[in-house]
């Protein structure tokens, strides 16, 4: 009943209530009292900010994510190294390789340079550059997996993407990040706060140290593409580190493979990293691919585990795409309970 309440007063007063007014104060004062840093002052000074989103050129038309501190910029990294590559004349292990070992490099950058947009060192669209991306792929070895170390890990996290008639697209995403995010629900609001801070580090020398009114890195990147053919594609998943993963199986199936939209999705897919619970960061692969492609992946050294025919640890995707005729196309995850609909 408190978050029933919170929702009608963000409908009566507006959404800045939730920073300034009544209810702001009242998590002010629960926040106090449970001994959470964040103050009133802190919430007043919170703005929205509009960002131009991050773009790559790709062959088949051209894709955008969003800017740090998000990840945004490793799904177009993904994307831009295997247009590279030779993907058309390849088998099932030698397209997976290519995918997770372009993912390699781009959790690099990643790693490398991604926090606050206002602390980086390098700008994140000329990390998407031709000349860059030529230059990053020809570390991608066809018969060799590369070294991988640990990943950032797992999310809780909701996708949804919405288009009308007259063309709009929103590719749009939630998260909580961690089951339940921090587990603090403020008694009187009945909010549940996320725990992004988790991605900061207490190393002042760490790209991510934690420093006063300072964005933590995180990985929600909702994606959207404009074909050159003319389709308007929005799509992305939940997953944490599995996001860009499943978003360039998606793509990559439908817009350069030519996979229906629902195929794309429900073929089994693979994560690169941890799941809930696991220390290990092998490849995981859903148990519906053939022997052959596992067995192509271990000899090029991939450290392969299998997990169920229908696995969540590899994400719930969706995908809506708006073709030249005004048709509207859905999909949504089998893994999920999600769905697409039309009306």
């Amino acid at each position: 009943p408190q978050l029933a309440q919170t929702l009608s007063m963000l409908c009566e007063d507006g959404l800045g209530s939730f920073y300034r007014g009544e209810l702001a104060d009242s998590m002010a004062a629960d926040m106090e009292k449970l001994g959470m840093p964040v103050t009133r002052a802190d919430l007043a000074a919170y703005k929205p900010q509009r960002r131009v989103p991050l773009r790559l050129k790709h062959s088949k038309g051209e894709i955008y994510n969003l800017t740090p501190p998000t990840q945004g910029l490793v799904s177009l990294a993904i994307l831009g190294l295997t247009d590279r590559l030779p993907l058309e004349g390849m088998d099932e292990s030698a397209t997976i390789h290519s995918i997770v070992e372009a993912t390699k490099l781009a959790f690099g950058l990643r790693d490398r340079f991604i926090t606050d947009p206002r602390m980086m060192t390098q700008d994140a669209q000329s990390l998407l550059d031709p000349q860059y991306l030529d230059a990053l792929a020809t570390r991608i070895k066809p018969h060799s997996a590369a070294d991988w170390g640990k990943g950032k890990g797992p999310g809780d996290t909701v996708w949804m993407g919405v288009m009308d008639s007259s063309g709009l697209a929103v590719s749009f995403i939630q998260s909580i990040y961690h089951e339940f995010g921090s587990g603090v629900v403020l008694p009187e609001s009945g909010v549940l706060w996320q725990n992004r801070g988790a991605s900061f580090s207490l190393d002042p020398d760490h790209l991510l140290a934690l420093a006063p009114g300072k964005q933590p890195f995180h990985t929600l990147n909702p994606a959207a593409a404009r074909l050159y053919d003319g389709r308007t594609l929005v799509y992305g998943s939940m997953g944490g580190d599995g996001q860009p993963q499943t978003q360039a199986a998606v793509f990559i199936r439908h817009v350069v493979q030519g996979q229906s939209l629902q195929q794309a999705i429900s073929g089994p897919r693979w994560l690169l990293g941890r799941t809930w619970g696991e220390s290990s960061d092998s490849l995981k692969l859903e148990g519906r691919f053939d022997y052959l492609t596992q067995a192509g992946l271990r000899q090029r050294g991939h450290d392969v585990e299998l997990l169920p025919d229908f696995s969540e640890a590899v994400g719930h995707a969706g995908a809506i795409v708006r073709h030249t005729n005004g048709m509207f196309e859905g999909a949504s995850d089998p893994r999920s309970n999600g769905s697409a609909a039309g009306f």
